[in-house]
């Protein structure tokens, strides 16, 4: 966890836009790996159709669901 600093008057709109930022590219990179799982899941379900393609499609799904679980939490 961060520690919370004192930040001077005249600073503090800088530091205000700062943290907006950080925020908005946080949250930006958690929804595309969501979205990324989700399509990894998708491929690799349909590629698990064929008996050959379940050695690649099988890691392929646990990667994209890896993948989402690391974006939500």
């Amino acid at each position: 966890m961060a520690e919370s600093k004192k930040v001077s008057w005249l600073l503090w709109p800088f530091v205000a836009l700062w943290r907006l930022v950080t925020f908005i590219l946080e949250m930006t990179g958690r929804f595309v790996a969501i979205l990324l799982g989700f399509v990894l899941i998708a491929v690799g379900v349909l590629v698990s159709l064929t008996v050959l393609g379940a050695v690649v499609g099988v890691p392929l799904a646990l990667f994209g669901l890896l993948l989402i679980f690391r974006g939500l939490f």
